[in-house]
């Protein structure tokens, strides 16, 4: 996986904040990619939540942003050990685009997938309640392609490889499966304050 320059700078934890085993990153943001970083024009972009749903919906550029904004400021934690405090981002809450959609009863996880291929699964819980959001602005800024844009996932309760960049569709599913890294390794959930980095972690 690689990493910008200045990776490994470490400062001191921040009023318990930062996860076991994580250190604060400090003023840089790490460009960490398990492919290559795609030039998606925004309008040629779009998002489908489908699966489990009773109303599969696909909104576009122009459509996802008439729907009501939503921000999240707050902290990121990767699994490499890197932990970013203070983040702004903003798009709208995986909340919205799911009410669009309906899931049915038996919808008990999601696949997430990238336009590049790259997927990642989650709990249904783990994005509802205002715990996730798709976003395309940070810190007031259109996100940046190496940084996911023109848009990303975020849940930024879990290690953030489960927050796919280039997103474009959330698969309502009723079982688990793997996604890319949980196939080659890593844990299924990823909670940060637990350590769930690997398979065979609490």
């Amino acid at each position: 996986m690689p990493v910008t320059r200045g990776f490994f700078r470490r400062r001191p934890d921040s009023a318990g904040r930062i996860p076991p085993g994580q250190y604060d990153v400090g003023g840089g943001w790490p460009v960490l990619t398990a492919e290559a970083t795609p030039g998606i024009p925004p309008e040629s972009w779009s998002i489908t939540v489908d699966g489990l749903v009773d109303r599969p919906t696909t909104w576009t550029w122009d459509e996802v942003h008439q729907l009501p904004g939503s921000s999240y400021t707050g902290d990121i934690h990767c699994v490499t050990t890197w932990t970013k405090l203070d983040v702004v981002f903003g798009g709208v809450s995986v909340d919205t685009l799911l009410d669009a959609a309906a899931p049915r009863a038996e919808a008990g996880f999601v696949m997430a997938h990238s336009s590049t291929g790259y997927t990642t699964n989650l709990p249904l819980a783990d994005l509802t309640d205002g715990k996730a959001w798709v976003v395309w602005e940070y810190g007031g800024k259109p996100l940046t392609p190496e940084h996911g844009g023109p848009v990303r996932l975020l849940v930024p309760h879990l290690y953030f490889w489960k927050s796919a960049k280039w997103i474009s569709r959330l698969e309502l599913i009723a079982h688990d499966r793997p996604g890319f890294w949980e196939r080659n390794g890593y844990h299924d959930r990823g909670d940060p304050w637990l350590e769930q980095r690997y398979q065979g972690d609490p």
